[in-house]
């Protein structure tokens, strides 16, 4: 495990594997150990690397997120990208990572080849989401199961890191809203959406992922779409093996 400096905190990152580098970006409440049995099958191909965004996993902590939260970890990106000069980068960024990736494809497309942008919910933070995510966070935390999941992301604070997150999509919703600084008309990079029609987090409304992606696609103006029939929220995580080849052919191709 190594480290960057950012904002003159650590970021920790680690790195496996030879050739194109890809950049895994975790998503919210969770650190780079959400890709734990992804990322030894794309180290076969693929230079993985894998950071913890600050107040994550091993990076140093804060106080309290910004409101503008994923733009702000693309910052993180950008900079990292930019001190190790791997030059064009692929990456595949996992729910809140995938506003992150998509950011980084915006604000620097200069660093970046390809994108996978896998289960996030548009341009725009849900209203029923946002509206129940301080009730639903408060129900998880006295759950076993999550509780272990966000030991093993965070280790013994997670609690905080937790209240931190629900902090700043609360604040996210009320003061931003949007999640880009820039049009998606802008986008340079290839972008490849992906999801399952099942995702808990998105099924308040029928067919809500299909209709967004193909909005966020006809923006773009190039990409491509796969919706997954089944599976929980992220789609690379719960259509684990199926997600790798597709994602490997758009990768390749």
């Amino acid at each position: 495990m190594s480290y960057f400096l950012f904002d003159n905190r650590k970021i920790s990152y680690t790195e496996q594997g030879e050739g194109i580098p890809l950049l895994l970006l975790h998503g919210n409440t969770a650190s780079s150990n959400m890709f734990h049995e992804a990322y030894p099958k794309y180290a076969e191909d693929y230079r993985v690397i894998m950071i913890d965004f600050l107040g994550h996993g091993e990076s140093d902590r804060l106080d309290e997120f910004p409101a503008d939260l994923w733009y702000y970890e693309a910052e993180q990106v950008i900079a990292f990208l930019k001190n190790k000069q791997y030059g064009k980068v692929n990456i595949i960024g996992c729910s809140g990572g995938a506003l992150v990736a998509i950011n980084v494809g915006l604000e620097a497309p200069e660093l970046v080849n390809k994108i996978i942008a896998d289960s996030f919910e548009g341009e725009k933070s849900l209203r029923p989401f946002t509206d129940s995510i301080y009730a639903d966070r408060e129900k998880s935390k006295h759950d076993k199961d999550t509780q272990m999941f966000y030991y093993y992301m965070h280790g013994t604070d997670w609690e905080k890191v937790v209240d931190n997150d629900t902090a700043a999509i609360i604040k996210h919703d009320k003061e931003i809203g949007c999640f880009f600084h820039k049009s998606l008309q802008t986008l340079q990079p290839y972008i490849f959406l992906t999801g399952s029609k099942e995702d808990e987090f998105m099924s308040f409304q029928p067919n809500y992922l299909e209709n967004t992606y193909r909005n966020i696609i006809n923006k773009v103006g190039h990409g491509k779409i796969h919706l997954f029939e089944s599976g929980r929220h992220p789609a690379m995580l719960s259509n684990q093996e199926d997600f790798y080849k597709i994602s490997k052919k758009f990768l390749d191709e």
